[in-house]
């Protein structure tokens, strides 16, 4: 299946601002950070605290829809799936 990946601020500077990735059917949104992790260096540090733990305040939309009100990362993935990364926000 394919799935559309939107990064955003800090984010783009580890990937494309726009990536399209192939995932197994079945797939879930811990094995599409753990496929986009692996091929962009720099872009775990940006997203966990430590393997498998999503830095406070990083949001995860798909379709639209925090994950966090879904399944978190065992979220389901179906093709055609729209993914946007938003770090952490910060300033003041």
């Amino acid at each position: 299946m394919k799935v559309t990946v939107k990064a955003f601020a800090i984010l783009r500077e580890h990937m494309d601002r726009v990536t399209t990735v192939t995932l197994a059917s079945g797939a879930n949104v811990r094995d599409l950070l753990d496929l986009l992790t692996a091929r962009h260096a720099g872009l775990a540090g940006e997203l966990f605290t430590a393997p498998g733990v999503l830095k406070e305040y990083v949001n995860i939309l798909k379709n639209g829809r925090n994950i966090h009100f879904i399944a978190g990362m065992d979220t389901k993935l179906e093709d055609g799936d729209v993914i946007a990364l938003f770090p952490p926000a910060g300033g003041g």
